[in-house]
């Protein structure tokens, strides 16, 4: 048999995906009625499934939600974040592989190259740089990081607050876009870490290493980049 649809269960459904649409754009009520020159009472009477809209009316929620009117009767679609596809993507780092790029004051050797437009980029950084006058201009790029010291000391330096240092085990988490660096705080010639990079952006990868690359130590033949 059959479904039936009533105008309730219609009415029902509709506020649930302009919720849905409104909720994956990060939008209150008011917002949504700011954009769409709608009346919020109204948007309020339609999430809550007390009223439909006149196909004029739903044009111009639609168009002020930059949305398919069909987008509106499915809530997948509506909340595309909540129906991100699996992409089943995985990549092994072996100890000692990955791709290096060596400075006078730091080696980064970047993990899982094998997959490309990562929006996240883990990256075994050896630190060895004891000054901000050896380091150089703070670094900077989009997105945000985790770095966690695995070996020695190393002190964090950024533009908007104190240095902190950071034992083995230590873990720092910050705004990437905020100038920053890390150095050697340690009795060893260097300290050792892990940092993971993460960005919408695609290209994530080849900013972070045209940003290593300023400071590139010449090679021998037996030391290039695997």
């Amino acid at each position: 048999m059959s479904e039936i649809t009533t105008p309730e269960t219609a009415n029902s459904q509709l506020g649930q995906c302009l919720k849905a649409a409104r909720q994956a754009r990060g939008l209150t009520l008011k917002q949504v009625a700011e954009r769409t020159g709608m009346a919020l009472s109204t948007l309020s009477k339609v999430e809550n499934g007390l009223m439909s809209l006149t196909y004029d009316k739903l044009l111009q929620l639609t168009s002020g939600l930059k949305m398919e009117i069909a987008e509106l009767f499915n809530p997948a679609v509506a909340a595309p974040a909540q129906g991100r596809p699996v992409t089943a993507r995985r990549s092994i780092s072996r100890a000692g592989q990955g791709q290096v790029i060596t400075t006078k004051f730091y080696t980064y050797t970047y993990q899982c190259t094998d997959l490309i437009g990562k929006r996240m980029v883990p990256i075994v950084a050896e630190v060895r740089a004891r000054s901000l006058e050896e380091f150089g201009p703070l670094l900077r790029h989009g997105g945000e990081e985790y770095f966690v010291v695995t070996r020695g000391r190393v002190a964090v330096h950024t533009e908007f607050y104190a240095p902190e240092i950071l034992g083995e085990g230590d873990g720092i988490y910050l705004d990437s876009t905020m100038g920053h660096a890390y150095l050697n705080a340690g009795e060893a010639p260097s300290a050792m870490g892990v940092c993971l990079c993460t960005s919408e952006a695609p290209d994530l990868y080849d900013q972070l290493r045209q940003i290593a690359a300023r400071d590139v130590a010449p090679l021998g033949d037996d030391e290039l980049p695997s």
